[in-house]
């Protein structure tokens, strides 16, 4: 069973997964948990020759795994000597391996791994899939342009307690600012509303504020409320410069009863890490 308090990372020998080893340790050092580093090896799958060329040190599939998992720990071990790290070496999907490793864990991460360019589409299978599925919260790491930056976090009219939950921890870890956010989003011909909805937006936005500063006192907490027809573009613009995004999985689909079209949508064209705010059931 994993331990309750650990960070799960996973790794794939990619420069994504690389920047999601190091940031999963950032994390795991900000709440003194332990990281736990997995590598997933499709090759199982695929043959049954796993072992080495007869004669070639060093040579053969499963070496190659057990290579890769090294290479994330180390990695893991650079960023950050003296952390609880260790790792291990699974057979099999990436998605459902890495969910039950992570399952009753504090965290997933990820690397975007995505091909990247065709219509800013860029997050992976694998990582969209833990995002929409995991029974823990997921990051999923393309690029750490800032991380020095605020935390930022969306909010819903349902008030998104996850999610600011989530936020407020990574605030206080990093000693960061906590900038929630509320998109009262708009229609081309509205059928509601002028200064009642704002203002609705706004008890919105102010009930997040006060919860958040509940949750983290000694963090800097800070409140902004936006319009926009598309809720994604303007949580994307707001968290321009930030350390992290964080969002709810609730909401009206795209990838249905699982992942919100909001957060679905923020994971393709975010450009900084994103954490979904997943919870068990």
């Amino acid at each position: 069973m994993q331990d309750p308090r650990a960070i799960v990372a996973g790794f794939d020998g990619s420069a994504e997964a690389a920047a999601a080893v190091r940031w999963a340790v950032r994390q795991a050092r900000a709440a003194r948990c332990p990281l736990h580093v997995v590598h997933c090896s499709l090759w199982p799958l695929l043959t049954r020759h796993l072992g080495p060329v007869p004669g070639v040190s060093g040579s053969g599939l499963e070496q190659s795994a057990q290579s890769i998992l090294e290479e994330g720990v180390a990695c893991a071990r650079a960023e950050g000597p003296g952390l609880d790290i260790r790792g291990t070496l699974l057979h099999g999907l990436p998605a459902q391996l890495l969910a039950e490793a992570a399952a009753g864990g504090r965290m997933l991460v990820v690397g975007s791994r995505g091909l990247g360019g065709f219509l800013g589409l860029l997050v992976g299978s694998v990582s969209l899939e833990l995002a929409a599925t995991a029974a823990c919260p997921v990051a999923v790491i393309r690029e750490d342009l800032h991380p020095a930056g605020p935390v930022v976090v969306a909010v819903n009219g349902s008030g998104s307690r996850a999610a600011l939950e989530d936020a407020s921890h990574l605030a206080a870890g990093a000693g960061a600012k906590l900038i929630v956010v509320h998109v009262r989003q708009t229609q081309a011909r509205p059928k509601h509303g002028g200064p009642d909805a704002e203002a609705a937006g706004d008890d919105v936005l102010q009930a997040a504020v006060r919860a958040a500063a509940a949750l983290a006192p000694a963090v800097d907490v800070q409140g902004k409320l936006l319009s926009g027809k598309s809720v994604a573009a303007a949580l994307l613009g707001a968290s321009e410069g930030a350390a992290v995004l964080v969002v709810g999985t609730k909401g009206y689909g795209a990838v249905k009863e699982t992942l919100g079209s909001t957060a679905h949508a923020v994971l393709h064209h975010a450009r900084g890490p994103v954490l979904v705010s997943r919870r068990r059931g």
